[in-house]
């Protein structure tokens, strides 16, 4: 019975897991970037400092249930005992010592994997310079923008692999959130604040992106996909964007802030050089804050945000 047991408690354990995961997909422990794979690694450690305490917690349930069963005359009768030092130790002590290392693994990571904290070149790419992009929640729909090349897209970003991301993240609509789960780091975005994200993907594919907050009606079908290219495959996208004939200016863009579900990727050959600033000043009286120097600036004009807010 003894040889029986173990086999028979790996068995069930193993088939609740297959359960589990069967209705899932869990693409966050398939990470293709450095901040995703970091991710993974504190996800995997801390589930199995987890497992620590629950497989033995289970294991000893089922051998206290078997050993002391009705049938079985041999165990011992203590009707009087009421405290163990060495039970007392184990069942306070162990989750005092996985709490530890928890906390100081959960404190490191935060600063570590901090969103706002840039990414820096990798060695077999040790002169990439970031890429900026803004990016914009709409009802429901994502509007990413590249302020160095002067050109937008909506529901659809490229990236060069091996290169740092450098995202400027804000709100056009309801409070949302950005996240692209095999690349890293979820991120809250609201209207007339700035938010800042850094990832970098270190394999080509085509990831999933979304919104992990509810939004309204829209929400379920608020995605956009994350191309992540060689180089030579994002300069080929950026030259298949400003092929493009849209333009995004003030008319325009007020046509797009439009709500609409399943939108599909549009492309504009060239953006209003303020488009971003001015979303967020249009919130803050025309104010917003410099990215280099933290400090809230005027942006030196209100016609955006009072057309755009109907005013």
């Amino acid at each position: 019975m003894k040889k029986i047991l173990p086999k028979v408690l790996l068995s069930v354990m193993g088939s609740m897991f297959a359960i589990v995961l069967s209705g899932c997909k869990l693409v966050v422990l398939d990470p293709k970037g450095t901040i995703g794979l970091q991710e993974k690694s504190l996800i995997m450690m801390t589930a199995g400092a987890m497992l620590c305490i629950v497989i033995p917690v289970i294991i000893a349930t089922i051998i206290v249930a078997w050993r002391y069963r009705k049938s079985n005359t041999n165990s011992t009768y203590a009707p009087k005992w009421d405290f163990s030092y060495t039970l007392e130790t184990i069942i306070w002590g162990v989750p005092m010592c996985l709490i530890a290392f928890i906390a100081y693994h959960t404190y490191i990571s935060s600063h570590k994997l901090d969103p706002y904290k840039p990414i820096l070149a990798p060695a077999n790419n040790p002169h990439a310079k970031p890429i900026n992009l803004q990016v914009i929640a709409l009802n429901w729909k994502w509007l990413f923008i590249y302020p160095d090349y002067g050109i937008a897209s909506v529901n659809e970003m490229a990236v060069p692999i091996n290169t740092p991301i450098a995202f400027r993240l804000t709100s056009d609509a309801v409070m949302n959130s950005f996240w692209i789960p095999q690349l890293g780091s979820q991120v809250y975005v609201m209207a007339g604040m700035q938010t800042q994200l850094h990832l970098m993907a270190i394999e080509q594919g085509n990831y999933a992106g979304l919104t992990n907050n509810y939004s309204g009606s829209g929400y379920s079908d608020m995605k956009f996909r994350a191309l992540a290219k060689d180089d030579k495959g994002f300069q080929d996208w950026v030259s298949k964007v400003r092929a493009s004939s849209n333009q995004l200016n003030d008319k325009t863009y007020a046509k797009l802030h439009i709500e609409s579900i399943k939108n599909p990727v549009e492309y504009y050959a060239r953006v209003e050089p303020a488009l971003f600033d001015n979303i967020v000043a249009k919130y803050n009286n025309g104010m917003v804050m410099d990215k280099i120097t933290g400090k809230m600036i005027y942006t030196g004009s209100t016609h955006f945000s009072n057309t755009q807010a109907g005013e």
